[in-house]
Order: structure tokens, then C-alpha cells, then sequence
């Protein structure tokens, strides 16, 4: 087989990985909310395009093989954490029919209950800050920034090294009518980064309401920028997150 043709070959199997996994991500549902013009869904022709021109991916494919929808109008941020511990493969608790994974129910115990009980959690959703602290109390790097003390300039460079290197992660917590959605605040990660766009995939929890979109790093970092009430009017934000200590990337 000629250099040409294996090129050829690896390519196409790349896209048909891409294009199952893509289906797989966004099943078409009755609820399904019709996108506004700033947003690009993963599975359009643009969309896909911009997939494979990225030039920051690699947090796409522990996510993809991993992706829950959140299980209630308050889990976005519960559904967005077990996604996260299950693409780093953190241990979850023995017993059950989770097999060795966390899922929306097995995630809390009392290390969870000690920064934000469940309870809450069902009635309001989580803030920012919760969302951060919970990913740390699982021994994971969590570094919580608020869009207020940060710049579009910080975020798109923080972020989009992030997306490049393995087991590293953005998780974004974002006011939904700013971008043109329905209902209000949201917590769900990011998957990729397109440099010649500046755009950012944003693999939404909620996938029977949107699918994976591409939004411009402009309009994500202001819809960010919204203030969360319940969070001490403090401003929205990003979580940078790695893995354990000496457990970091390969790269």
C-alpha cells in the first residue's frame, strides 16, 4: 500500500469515527430547539469541517466516549462532572450496575455533600464555584475562574492549551440567552478549539434540547461574563482542570 493511499485510508476511517461519534452525541428528539445564526451545529457540513481543521481536540474524545445527558433541569453541572471522572478514569465507588463508572446517582457521597448537597443541587443547580469545588474533592486539579477578573484574551489561550494537551479539560458556565438559547444559567464542557474560526465546541448536557455547537470565543466569553445571582452576584466563568497529581499529561 502506497504512502498516498494509507494517508487516504486513515483519513476516511477518521471521519467516519467522527461522523458515528457525532450522531451518537446528538440524538434527534422532539424537544429539539431550533439554533440561533451565532451558533453551528457539529453535525452540518460547516460544523464538521471545522472539526477536523482544529487545531485543539484532544478533550473531544474522552468526552464523546463518555457523554451522559443530565438526567433533570438542575444536573447540567452533575451530568458535565461524571462525564469528566469517567474520561480520566478515576475509580468510582464498587457495587451497583454502574460496572466500575460514576453515573448521576453513584457521584455524591460525603465528600460531595460537604461542598454542595444533592439536595440543593436538585432544587437550584449548582454555581461556578460548587461545580469547581466538587471536581477538586475527587482529588483532580480544578483552577475556577470568573469571567469578571479574566479577559476574552486569558480564557481563548487558557482554554484552547488546554484543549490541546491530554487529560485536560474546560468546563463553562454561561447564561444560555446570551447566546441566543432558551431558559438561563448552564454548566457544560468544551471539546475543541478552531483556531482559524475562533471557535469553541461546546458539547451541551442538555442534547435533547441542543446539539454540539461551534460559538465564537467572543460570545461564549459573554455570556459568561453574566452575573449568577445565586452565586453572590459574582459573574460566571471557566474551570481549568487537569488530573491528580502525578498523574498529569503525556504530552
Amino acid at each position: 500500500m502506497t504512502k498516498t493511499s494509507s494517508s487516504r485510508r486513515c483519513s476516511a476511517l477518521f471521519v467516519l469515527a467522527f461522523c458515528a461519534l457525532a450522531a451518537a452525541l446528538s440524538p434527534a428528539t422532539a424537544e429539539r430547539l431550533p439554533l440561533s445564526g451565532n451558533l453551528v451545529d457539529l453535525r452540518s457540513a460547516q460544523g464538521r469541517e471545522w472539526f477536523l481543521e482544529a487545531s485543539a481536540r484532544e478533550a473531544y474524545w474522552p468526552l464523546a466516549t463518555q457523554f451522559v445527558t443530565q438526567k433533570n433541569g438542575s444536573f447540567c453541572g452533575v451530568a458535565t462532572l461524571v462525564m469528566l471522572l469517567n474520561g480520566l478514569d478515576i475509580p468510582a465507588p464498587a457495587g451497583g450496575d454502574a460496572q466500575g463508572s460514576f453515573t448521576q446517582e453513584n457521584v455524591f457521597s460525603e465528600k460531595t455533600e460537604a461542598v454542595v448537597t444533592q439536595e440543593s443541587i436538585v432544587r437550584r443547580g449548582m454555581t461556578l464555584d460548587e461545580f469547581g469545588g466538587l471536581v477538586a474533592s475527587f482529588g483532580l486539579e480544578a483552577k475556577v475562574t470568573h469571567a469578571a477578573q479574566s479577559s476574552l484574551e486569558e480564557f481563548r489561550a487558557s482554554a484552547a492549551d488546554h484543549l490541546s494537551r491530554e487529560r485536560r479539560h474546560v468546563v463553562v458556565n454561561y447564561q444560555r440567552a446570551a447566546l441566543g438559547q432558551a431558559r438561563s444559567g448552564h454548566i457544560s464542557p468544551l471539546a475543541a478549539y478552531d483556531a482559524k474560526t475562533d471557535r469553541f465546541l461546546l458539547l451541551d448536557v442538555a442534547r435533547y434540547k441542543y446539539p454540539p455547537v461551534w460559538v465564537s470565543a467572543a460570545d461564549l466569553f459573554d455570556a459568561m461574563s453574566t452575573i449568577d445571582a445565586g452565586n453572590e452576584g459574582r459573574s460566571r466563568g471557566f474551570v481549568l482542570i487537569g488530573p491528580p497529581a502525578g498523574l498529569g499529561s503525556r504530552q
